[in-house]
This record gives structure tokens, C-alpha cells and sequence, in this order.
């Protein structure tokens, strides 16, 4: 069977998203995805509930989780598909990469402090299902008790890039995220590599690494591209020898330009990561 729309990679509830996983699968039918993936942040906790909805519905679905990691300075992020699930390996990897992220919270909720705002943490928490607020559940409760108008002005004036609540977690090395992917018997794939606002030349030295310690794809097709980025993943892909990836990022209705299915086809030149899974066609 040909698989025309595919997505592996949108967040729900359990992570940073505005629908449960259930949700996000409905939605992913309704907007014609055939193999879908919930690549929520550093959490699997969405899983068995996405796949029953899957199950339901006749959706293809995978494993997914998007882990976050370090390599030299810079954050990034690692999408592991089609994993298992039964051998504990993901399971162990969400513990410790929760830790990270409840320290993290904490630490924004104290700087805010400092900036004169009240103690958020609480609200923030309140809006999660797993406990461990982000940044998106620090401007909605900022929002909530009108300290803010909108979350663009929550980020400007406290969440984004260089101001207060921008705190960087203690993540894993890259080698290490890679290695818990590869124990569970999934592949690895670099999610949104031109989001991290490197030069050409820094991204190929990151997929030198990511490649030589195992990682199998670039995602290719990703919402927010600009014009010639498609093409240039493309190159990265035949130059390094790996395969494609393709998804939206969806994480709320609210953000149509981030739409689940809303996204390109993976060019025809480029070799999918699902090629090999068994269940569709290249």
C-alpha cells in the first residue's frame, strides 16, 4: 500500500502541544495522514493512548519521541521513530530526561521572581499533564492572570532567546541520546536542522558527528521552511548518505502554518527513513 501523507512529527498534551494524543490522531485522519508519529518532547507517555486512537481510527502509526541533547554548544533536538516500546529503554531515557526538564522549570520560575512577577511554577505545572511545565505553560499562566496580553508579548518581555526565562537544561550529550534510540531498535533523525541558526558549515560538522555515531536521517520537509531549504536538506542528505524525514511540528490548532499533513511530500531523489520499516513504500 502507497502512504501519500505522512507526518512523524507533532506534540500533544504530554509535552507542549494543545491536544490530547487521541486528538492529535483524529485530527491527523481528518486532515488525511496516512503513517502518522507522536514525536512529543523527551516523553512517551502519549504512546498507548495515540496508538489506540490509531487502532480505532485505521491510522498507520509509529513510535516517536523528540529528545533533547547537546553537542559542542549548542541544543538539539533528535527525533527517535519507530522504536519499541516493550524493552524499557525509552522509559528510562523519559525518566532522566524529565528530571532535566522539572529542574529547568524550576529555575524559570525563580528567575521570574526575580523579575518582579509571582511565583508561577504551580500555575504552570497545573496546565500539564506530566508535571513538567516548558516555556509554553509559563506564558499561559502569565497570560491567565493577565500579566501578559498574548504569548508574543510573554516571550518578548520574559520567555524568548536572552531574556529571563530562556534557561538552558543539563541535557545529554548528542552520542548519548543516539545511543538510547539505537538500544531501542529505532532510527535516529536530526528534527528542524536549519532552526538552530547555524552556518552551512557548522550543520554539515553536527551531521559529520550525528553520522558517525549511528544517525540515519535528516528531517527533509518541516513546517516554517524557507524557499531553497527543502533542496539544500536534499544535498545533506546524498553528500552524508542518509535518509529523509518529513512533519509538520504541529502543536496547536491555533498555528495554522504548522498544520498536521499540511506539509510537502519528501522529494522522490531522497530515500525515506520508512523504507525499511516494513510497512510502506518508498
Amino acid at each position: 500500500m502507497q502512504y501519500s501523507n505522512i507526518d512523524l512529527h507533532c506534540h500533544s498534551l504530554e509535552s507542549d502541544g494543545a491536544l490530547s494524543p487521541s486528538d492529535v490522531v483524529s485530527r491527523a485522519v481528518e486532515n488525511g495522514v496516512t503513517l502518522l508519529a507522536l514525536t512529543d518532547h523527551d516523553t512517551i507517555e502519549g504512546q498507548a493512548e495515540a496508538m489506540q486512537q490509531a487502532k480505532a481510527l485505521n491510522i498507520e502509526m509509529v513510535s516517536g519521541i523528540e529528545l533533547s541533547c547537546v553537542w559542542g554548544n549548542a541544543a538539539i533536538h533528535v527525533l527517535g521513530l519507530n522504536f519499541s516500546l516493550t524493552d524499557g529503554v525509552m522509559q528510562e531515557a523519559q525518566e532522566k530526561q524529565l528530571t532535566a526538564r522539572l529542574l529547568r522549570a524550576e529555575i524559570i520560575a525563580d528567575r521570574l521572581m526575580k523579575k518582579g512577577l509571582p511565583d508561577l511554577f504551580e500555575s504552570a505545572k497545573q496546565l500539564t499533564r506530566s508535571g513538567v511545565p516548558g516555556r509554553p505553560h509559563f506564558s499561559e499562566a502569565m497570560i491567565s492572570k493577565g500579566l501578559v496580553a498574548n504569548h508574543e508579548q510573554a516571550f518578548k518581555k520574559y520567555l524568548g532567546a536572552g531574556k529571563a526565562g530562556d534557561v538552558k537544561s543539563s541535557w545529554p550529550f548528542l552520542s548519548e541520546v543516539l545511543a538510547w534510540i539505537h538500544a531501542a531498535k529505532g532510527d535516529a533523525v536530526i528534527a528542524h536542522p536549519r532552526k538552530y541558526k547555524m552556518s552551512q558549515t557548522k550543520l554539515r560538522e553536527l551531521i559529520v558527528d550525528f553520522k558517525e555515531e549511528g544517525g540515519a536521517g535528516l528531517e527533509v520537509v518541516v513546517s516554517g521552511q524557507k524557499q531553497g531549504e527543502i533542496g539544500l536538506m536534499c544535498d545533506l542528505c546524498h553528500r552524508f548518505k542518509l535518509k529523509g524525514s518529513v512533519g509538520s511540528d504541529f502543536h496547536t490548532p491555533d498555528f495554522p502554518w504548522a498544520n498536521l499533513g499540511r506539509i510537502p511530500p519528501l522529494p522522490s531523489t531522497v530515500e525515506s527513513i520508512w523504507r525499511d520499516w516494513g510497512r510502506v513504500e518508498s
